[in-house]
This record gives structure tokens, sequence and C-alpha cells, in this order.
């Protein structure tokens, strides 16, 4: 990143005036990456439809449960902690094509399981491929996105990762009536929640492919040399009527004034092991984000209305439904975002979100009546749940990374950045690990814990995040 010492005014950027030739082509390349983001939802949701088929299946109680459904998240900090190494010196395609590998072998490993610890080995192999893809697209689409669209271009990756999650939930909503409602129905010789999870390779393979049909990232290709095939993109992606032979230089003198920043940057001088204030507040935000318990939406909400009584079909229903909510409210966040500010959104996210889960806590506190919620505390617990993904998804979904990609000085944004990410996958487990077992224990206290969490988060905003829309990288301190 570069430092934060005060240098003369550049001229202006040709790259930040460049208007591609053919942006339809652009939108085509920028699409194909987000493949990898689409992925990252799809295989982060489709676990739903085969938990309770796989507890049966193994005969396995529900803290073992948890493990094997949260174990990929292993493999997701592994893949995302190595990627950026792997990509500076492989490539940004290479990269993703070997995502697209993993992405294949785990989820025909993950349809074909002979043991329990078989499937789960299958999932932290297909974690480290979501990692993997994590990182590499939104890094490749800013490296390949004209600056005068590298926003709405970007917002790419989160469109796909919500559209993944919905695409997974109809898919395994329509495999579920082939099996004539049941998650163990044969299926051509294949349970219901084989077929479910091994689905995923045509989405993989697609995505292999569309990374040949791509063209490497001039940052990569000047790195190692290849200046003249770096133009050929430049002038694919910018348009031909830029000075090549400037944006050139423009590319290499930027990645010369770089620092690298490690996690020794991010201590408070000569303070070892106090790290500063504001990776705190990076972390927070990170963590925050998963402790309301979001993702229980994704992993485990097919299991949960049947536990309130819903029959398996109307369940992947209603997990379907609220992952279309997911999708209106990231478009509303991608409109928002730079109109009313990120800190007013994630505001009003977190009050959003503690109302509804708590109408959903109290729906849960209700005696079953014959295995069912009553109607009353029933009809409010759908829509309480359909109210706080909404909520999340117009706010903390979006305005957390939005935050971390801006918050962080220059010469410790990657350090930081990485931090922040390693805490929030670690948060993700810990909230996906513990589900089942406090689900047993009082599933109406569980959703209590979630809203207090999203209680909490208000006066963390109010009092420690700082608003970050309309300033430059290099106002941040």
């Amino acid at each position: 990143m570069t430092s934060t010492a005060q240098a003369p005014t550049p001229p202006p950027s040709e790259g930040r005036a460049a208007h591609p030739d053919h942006l339809g082509h652009v939108i085509f390349i920028t699409a194909s990456a987000a493949m990898g983001g689409f992925l990252f939802g799809y295989d982060s949701s489709v676990i739903n439809g085969a938990v309770e088929a796989i507890r049966h299946r193994y005969d396995i109680g529900s803290g073992t449960l948890a493990q094997v459904i949260a174990i990929a998240l292993i493999g997701c900090a592994i893949g995302a902690a190595t990627a950026g190494r792997m990509a500076d010196k492989i490539g940004r395609i290479r990269c993703m094509q070997i995502a697209a590998v993993l992405f294949t072998i785990s989820a025909v490993g993950s349809a074909l399981p002979f043991a329990l610890w078989d499937l789960a080995f299958w999932r932290i192999i297909g974690g480290f491929a979501i990692g993997m893809a994590s990182v590499i697209g939104p890094a490749y689409i800013a490296e390949v996105a004209p600056a005068a669209y590298r926003g709405r271009l970007g917002s790419f990756q989160q469109a796909a990762i919500v559209i993944g999650i919905a695409i997974s939930q109809l898919v395994n909503y329509g495999i579920l009536q082939l099996a004539d409602g049941d998650q163990r129905g044969e299926i051509a010789g294949l349970e219901a929640w084989q077929w479910m999870l091994g689905v995923m390779v045509v989405p993989a393979l697609l995505y292999g492919l569309l990374s040949f049909a791509i063209p490497e990232s001039p940052r990569f290709l000047i790195s190692v040399g290849k200046v003249d095939k770096a133009k050929e993109v430049l002038a694919e992606v910018e348009g031909h009527s830029i000075d090549l032979d400037h944006r050139v230089a423009e590319i290499d003198q930027a990645m010369r004034r770089e620092h690298k920043s490690t996690f020794k940057d991010l201590m408070v001088a000569g303070r070892r092991f106090k790290l500063l204030p504001i990776v705190w507040v990076g972390i927070g935000l990170s963590v925050f984000q998963q402790l309301v318990g979001i993702n229980v939406a994704f992993y485990y909400s097919s299991t949960l209305w049947q536990s309130v009584g819903i029959n398996p079909s109307s369940s992947f229903f209603y997990s379907f439904t609220t992952s279309i909510i997911n999708i209106v409210g990231t478009v509303i966040a991608m409109v928002l975002v730079d109109r009313v500010g990120r800190k007013p959104l994630a505001l009003v996210g977190s009050i959003g979100m503690a109302v509804a889960l708590a109408f959903e806590a109290w729906a849960f506190s209700a005696d079953l009546v014959d295995g069912k919620l009553p109607g009353t505390e029933g009809v409010v617990a759908l829509v309480a749940a359909h109210v706080f993904v909404l909520f999340f998804a117009l706010s903390w979904g979006v305005v957390v990374w939005v935050f971390l990609g801006e918050m962080f000085p220059n010469r410790i944004r990657a350090a930081a950045l990485g931090v922040a990410a390693s805490a929030q996958w670690i948060a993700n487990w810990a909230i996906t690990a513990s589900f089942p077992s406090l689900a047993d224990w009082n599933l109406s206290g569980t959703y209590v814990i979630y809203t207090v969490f999203a209680v909490l988060s208000v006066p963390f905003v109010l009092k420690y995040v700082k608003e970050t829309k309309g300033k430059a990288l290099e106002e941040m301190g």
C-alpha cells in the first residue's frame, strides 16, 4: 500500500478517465470473475438442505453435526490467508482455476462420501476454495475495472454471493420435490441431499471454463515483466485511446511505492502486544456482523423451521424466500451506501435486526402444540426471520466490507484487513458450530443472545466507528 507521507500532486491519471471501447466485454470479464462469489454463496448455503439428512444418515448428535457443518470455515480461513501470496506468484487466473478444480472435487466428494470424516474432509477442501475465491475475485475485479466503473463493477462480487445463496436454495427445493419431500429419498440411486451437494459441480465447471476466457490482471503481468501482454489487456478493458506506456509506468510506479504491511505495523509504538485502536474497531465490525446470527439463516434455516413443526418442503421454500429478501436488501444497500453514508445504514440495520430478533425470541418461547408453533407465534417467527435478513442485507452485510476497505490508513490497510477478515471467519465458525447445541438447550434463549449482540452494536457504532463516506483513502488515520 502507498505511504501516507505527502508527495507532489501527480498529473491526472489516464486510467481514471479511461472508458472501454466495449463496456459489455468488460462486464463479461467482471461477471466471469464474480462467478467465484457465486460459488462462495452457493457452497455456503447449499449445506442448509442436507443438515437433517446428514444427522440421520450418520446418527450423530448436534455437537458433531455442528462440527461437520462448520469445519468448512477452517478451510475458508486457510484459503483466504494463502490466496493473496499465491496470486502474486502464479497469477490471478491460475488461482481461479485452482479454486474451480477444488470446488469440483469437493462437490463430487461431498456427494459420494463413504463416512462422516470423509464428508468433513471434502467440506474443508471446498472451504479452501471459498477462501481463495473470496480474496481473488474482488482483487482481480479491482485490477481490471476502469476507474470510472470500478465501484459498480466491484459490487458484482457481493451481488454474485447473494444470488448464489438464492439459487442454491431454489435448486435444493427442486431436488426435494423430485424426492417427494424426503431429504433422504432416492433419485437415480443417490439420496436427495447427495444431489444437493453434488450439483455444485455445474457452476464449478462453468467458473473454470470462464477463467480461460478472461485475461490475466495487467498488474500481475507487469509485475512479472510481461509488459506487452499487459498493454493488450489494458487496451481491452480501458480502451485503445489511452496512452498505454503512461498507464504501464503508472501501475509500475504505484507497485514500487507500495508498503507491504505486516502484523508488526498494527501494534502501538513501543507496545509489542497492543493493537492500534483502529484495528480493534475493524475487528469489532467483523465480529458483530457474525454474532447477530446471520449465518444461522443460511446454514440452518431449513432445520430451524422443521424443528418447530414446518414440513420439509415448506421449510425449503421459506429458505428460498429468505434468500430473495437477502438479494433485495443487498440491492437497497448498494443504492444507498454512497447516498446516505455507511454509519447511518449500520445504525438502522442494528436497530431493525434487534427488533426482529427480539420478536423471533418471543415466538420461539411458545410451547409447541402437536409439534408446531401456535398460529400467531408461527406467523411472527416467519415474518421476523425475513425482516431480520432484510435489515442485515441492507446494512451490515454490505457496509462492513465497505468500512474495512476504507477505514484503515494506507500503510496498514492490507495487514489490518487480513486481521479483520480472520476475526470474521472465527466469529462465523463460533456461531455456526454452536447453534445446534444452543438450539437444543433453548431456541428462544439462543435468539435472545443474538438480540443482545444486535443491541450492543448500536453504541459500538455510535462511539467508535467514523463515517468514511466522501473521504479519500489518504485521509484515513
